[in-house]
């Protein structure tokens, strides 16, 4: 067995466990990705594409921000679509932030080509990860690469291998508690080899359900459908999609729906799930192997960047000066940020979809908030404050 010696092992060549390699190297930690996917692959999803401010000014100071400032596209605003009308909610001007559209496959290239050109330790293609002794000073980590089993000692083990990796498992079920809230309905996501619908997204309501009509630049459109919750892709034609699309832009006449190839389709499950606490022991959990938000609010890879920033400062401070308070108060820091991002999701969502459940009181109360943050300033101030992300500031130590 080949063995080998890191500072901080991570499991998880996406976002988080990437930019967590980055900043750690930016700390002089020395660390050792370990994915079981292709470096191909990685860079092939298509994920979320929205980013908070705070997230745009980490990615600068990270040093992997140049080609998300060149190709990125701004937005200092959001359009709210019911009853046949549009609402703008000015991000800019009522918070002083913006977001900016800059899908994550990019990041993902964007970090691999910086970690990679710094001599940055990443495996792709590894087999049968596990992790072992988390609860000591000395865990590890054992694969196979290229048919070789391979084992790496390490002080910390970050787990950023997503909702379906193997870190949070590894934790004794009686060590934490999960908080899992499932919605009753999907999404239909494509994306369009054609224009946007709009310079802004456009989040649309209508009694046949919502839409979401966004961009990846400005040829390229991503768009949702509310669906079922376990609808079959395949009972979705490209002329269904295209003729709920028009359905649910809501028949506003300042908005025309560009058509084009549909690349890619798929569904999207939506639920809202918290692990708390988000570490045991050298163990340390980071985006979405720690929660997951529905997509409605645009925070996962928000989150997820929040926790890595967190979890570099704490433990360059563990391993260079050997103190220990960030690590040991990980998880409360961060689930306060956290918190904050699932209510807002779970508000977005409830204020922007058609549920079946409802009853005819729910709706009329549904239109009436919906009336009032697009009218009232302070209900559009909540909004644009928690889409654009609380500042970095916020939660500070």
């Amino acid at each position: 067995m080949q063995k080998r010696r890191t500072q901080v092992g991570i499991v998880g060549a996406g976002p988080a466990g990437l930019m967590l390699s980055q900043l750690l190297a930016r700390e002089g930690i020395d660390s050792i990705v370990i994915e079981n996917r292709s470096r191909a692959y990685c860079e092939a999803r298509i994920r979320a594409g929205l980013l908070e401010q705070g997230s745009i000014d980490m990615l600068g100071e990270a040093g992997v921000g140049a080609r998300m400032h060149k190709e990125g596209l701004a937005h200092d605003g959001i359009e709210l679509r019911f009853g046949g009308q549009g609402h703008r909610i000015d991000i800019k001007a009522l918070t002083g932030r913006n977001v900016m559209i800059y899908g994550q496959h990019e990041i993902v290239k964007d970090l691999n080509a910086a970690r990679i050109a710094e001599g940055g330790q990443i495996v792709f293609e590894a087999g049968d990860v596990r992790i072992h002794d988390f609860s000591s000073k000395a865990p590890r980590i054992t694969y196979t690469h290229g048919g070789e089993p391979v084992e790496i000692t390490c002080d910390i083990i970050a787990g950023c291998d997503g909702f379906h990796g193997i870190c949070r498992p590894a934790i004794p079920a009686e060590a934490i508690t999960l908080y899992d809230h499932p919605y009753p309905m999907g999404w239909v996501g494509v994306l369009v080899d054609a224009p946007p619908v709009s310079h802004e997204l456009v989040y649309s309501s209508t009694p046949r359900g919502f839409a979401l009509f966004t961009m990846r630049s400005m040829t390229v459109s991503r768009l949702y459908l509310q669906c079922g919750p376990d609808e079959d892709i395949a009972e979705w034609s490209d002329d269904r999609i295209w003729e709920e699309l028009e359905l649910r832009l809501d028949g506003g006449s300042d908005h025309k729906l560009p058509k084009g190839p549909i690349l890619q389709k798929g569904v999207t499950e939506m639920r809202s799930f918290v692990c708390e606490p988000m570490q045991f022991g050298n163990l340390f959990l980071a985006g979405d192997a720690a929660h997951i938000v529905p997509p409605t609010g645009a925070k996962g890879m928000n989150l997820a960047f929040a926790d890595v920033r967190r979890l570099s400062r704490a433990a360059a401070d563990f391993l260079k000066r050997g103190r220990r308070e960030g690590l040991d108060l990980y998880s409360q820091r961060c689930l306060k940020r956290v918190w904050r991002a699932q209510h807002f999701s779970w508000w977005m969502t409830t204020l922007m979809h058609s549920f079946d459940t409802y009853n005819a009181f729910e709706r009329r109360a549904q239109q009436s908030e919906r009336e009032y943050v697009a009218s009232s300033a302070a209900g559009a101030k909540t909004l644009a404050e928690n889409y654009a992300g609380m500042p970095w500031a916020w939660d500070e130590d």
